[in-house]
């Protein structure tokens, strides 16, 4: 199994890119849907029958739930949604009915099956604490009838959709002929399917483009322990053979997800860590994350920056007190606030920084080293960068400290304060780590780290490099890197002030 990275690196322009073009895409929702009623209320003694909390009834609310929460999320980033499932003939189909009818973005094709009552699940929250839920539901078979008009209803919806996600409550929506019916179609197509499943089956859905089960679903599905990141690995692994599918996502609560799919060369593994500042209530976080998958796909987004969008609105949804959505300029600025939180994670001590080394030369990785001053970033610090990076598998800057760089400039440098500049080379895609060092030299940086490749400009020689003879001696090398001509930061400066 090859791993691509514990924590990739986002391309946060292009989720960015994706997200805006969330208004131009269409997402076919399908599976079962339900009536999340919510009572509100505060908590000011126990009953005097039983040792039980008295809620006292300010106010009631309704909203969609199971696929219609989905649907209801893709509309709300923006996206289309033509929302599918069955209703029974009764109160609370009706009003299903009636909330779908308050979104403009939800096309419906419901299906009223005479035989079946439409699930109703009912929450008591005091405060910000949720007391207790009460279901009612009927998880029966569909009718041969329903089964023949979900499934002709579905075909029609694909045509000319950009992905189709199947939201599994096991209530009887997604029986193994639909299944069948729609994942054949949707592949014969070429359309992206994406699936929430509830079944400890996943054979069902052989054929799914991506499966998403959380830790409880995938140790049921495959029998086996979920608890470390290896054995999670080894669950997915299996869980991926059974479904027959092209990826599986397993979202691991404040563990973040973890993304796994097939390549030619075996199989990628990406994790993407939780995004939560503060869980409130996680109610219809597994919809949200659905959504987001189906309508990121459809965007033209691959599948890790649909997981890594996905886990963005996962962070912001559970932040929200019921079954609650996320918007588009949420999602655009936790992305943005995400990226900045990543480059400053990239900024080490060196002990820190030994200790990650240490771990990415465990993966089989090679360490690459520069350094410098980068006042102003400027092309030629730009090229100096990716011919490093191109020389290793990740890419350690060491920075000069303000007290280095007026050491070695004057007074009057640096422009920028070190953490600044820190913070500027670490959003850099082809910079791995920033250490910040206060010597006139990066010697102390290079023996402890020893990297295997060390990189500087062609304005030096092999022998004049500082740490040249420790990589060399540890069996590394050292790389003379190509200048672009008239870059430097003096010189602009000098310019500035002509």
């Amino acid at each position: 199994m090859s791993v691509s990275s514990t924590n990739p690196t986002a391309d946060v322009t292009a989720e960015l890119d994706a997200i805006e073009r969330f208004e131009k895409a269409r997402v076919v929702c399908l599976g079962d849907i339900m009536l999340d009623r919510y009572v509100y209320g505060r908590v000011d003694r126990i009953s005097p029958e039983a040792p039980i909390p008295v809620v006292a009834v300010e106010r009631e609310a309704a909203m969609l739930g199971g696929v219609g929460n989905v649907a209801r999320n893709v509309a709300a980033l923006g996206g289309a949604a033509s929302l599918l499932a069955t209703i029974g003939d009764d109160e609370a189909g009706r009003e299903v009915v009636r909330l779908i009818s308050q979104e403009e973005r939800i096309d419906p094709d419901l299906i009223t099956d005479i035989g079946r009552a439409t699930t109703v699940k009912t929450r008591f929250i005091a405060g910000s604490q949720q007391l207790l839920r009460a279901d009612q539901e009927v998880a029966l078979p569909l009718s041969p009838e329903s089964v023949d008009g979900i499934v002709g209803a579905a075909r029609a919806e694909m045509q000319g959709a950009g992905a189709i996600v199947l939201s599994d409550y096991a209530k009887g929506c997604l029986s193994d002929n639909v299944l069948q019916a729609i994942i054949g179609t949707a592949r014969d197509m070429g359309l992206p399917v994406i699936v929430d499943p509830k079944s400890a089956d996943f054979s069902r859905y052989s054929g799914a483009t991506l499966i998403k089960p959380n830790l409880k679903e995938l140790a049921l599905a495959t029998g086996m322990p979920c608890e470390t990141d290896s054995e999670v690995l080894d669950a997915a692994h299996e869980a991926l053979n059974r479904a027959n599918a092209d990826a599986i996502l397993v979202t691991r609560s404040q563990a973040g997800m973890t993304l796994i799919t097939r390549e030619e060369t075996g199989l990628d593994v990406s994790h993407f860590p939780a995004q939560a500042v503060e869980v409130f209530d996680v109610s219809g976080a597994g919809d949200t994350v659905l959504a987001t998958l189906g309508l990121a796909i459809a965007s033209g987004a691959d599948l890790k920056q649909a997981s890594s969008i996905a886990n963005a609105t996962a962070g912001l949804v559970v932040a929200k007190v019921g079954t609650a959505v996320v918007y588009p300029n949420e999602l655009t600025h936790a992305l943005h606030t995400a990226d900045v939180t990543k480059a400053d994670q990239k900024v080490c001590a060196l002990k820190e920084a030994q200790d990650m080394t240490a771990r990415w030369r465990a993966q089989g990785q090679t360490i690459g080293f520069t350094n410098g001053c980068f006042d102003l970033i400027h092309p030629g610090h730009l090229s100096l960068l990716r011919q490093a990076r191109a020389e290793c598998d990740r890419l350690v800057v060491g920075l000069n400290s303000d007290s280095s760089v007026k050491a070695l400039k004057g007074k009057s440098r640096p422009l920028q304060s070190e953490a600044a500049r820190a913070l500027v080379l670490a959003s850099l895609e082809d910079v791995d780590m920033v250490i910040i060092f206060s010597d006139e030299t990066p010697l102390e940086l290079i023996s402890t780290i020893k990297p295997d490749v060390l990189v500087k400009g062609a304005d030096y020689t092999v022998e004049t490099v500082v740490g040249a003879d420790i990589v060399q001696a540890n069996g590394g090398r050292v790389v003379l890197a190509e200048l672009v001509p008239g870059q430097s930061t003096t010189r602009t400066i000098e310019r500035l002030n002509a």
